[in-house]
């Protein structure tokens, strides 16, 4: 799992999305990030071979296969839109502007590093180019981190 670098935020709208995208990803923030690291490390060793992911001060992203990756209540699922493939968005929620104008904007905000995380509710953009393996050992050490005071 590799750290990742802030991006400056961003705000535009989001509605409901008339047909889901395809989960490539899971994203938590705050709390919500917290509980996925501890799913995480109660995942068998063929689970974690399945994922990548990347981290930083409360927020956590694994990419992974649509059926291998976990559940925690108030994740964001993030897929693919062809529209604006440099971007994973929420796979229920659909910008107000045209997605390959977003990605546009949002690819010059972070310095062309792409792909994107994109995460409405909290304005978090998350670098995921440099995603790595997950490592029981490295979410641990981020989870003890994130838990002190």
């Amino acid at each position: 799992m590799s750290p990742l670098s802030p991006v400056p935020s961003f705000c535009p709208s989001w509605s409901p999305r008339t047909s889901p995208l395809t989960a490539l990803a899971v994203a938590g923030v705050g709390p919500v990030a917290l509980a996925l690291a501890r799913r995480v490390l109660e995942a068998d060793d063929a689970a974690l071979a399945r994922w990548s992911g990347v981290a930083g001060p409360g927020v956590l992203v694994l990419l992974g296969d649509t059926e291998s990756l976990p559940w925690v209540d108030g994740l964001v699922y993030l897929g693919r839109d062809t529209a604006a493939p440099s971007l994973l968005l929420p796979c229920t929620l659909a910008p107000d502007v045209a997605p390959a104008l977003l990605e546009r904007a949002l690819v010059a905000r972070a310095s062309g590093s792409t792909p994107l995380a994109v995460l409405p509710g909290s304005a978090h953009l998350v670098p995921v180019g440099a995603a790595r393996p997950v490592s029981r050992d490295t979410v641990r050490a981020w989870l003890a981190k994130q838990e002190s005071p």
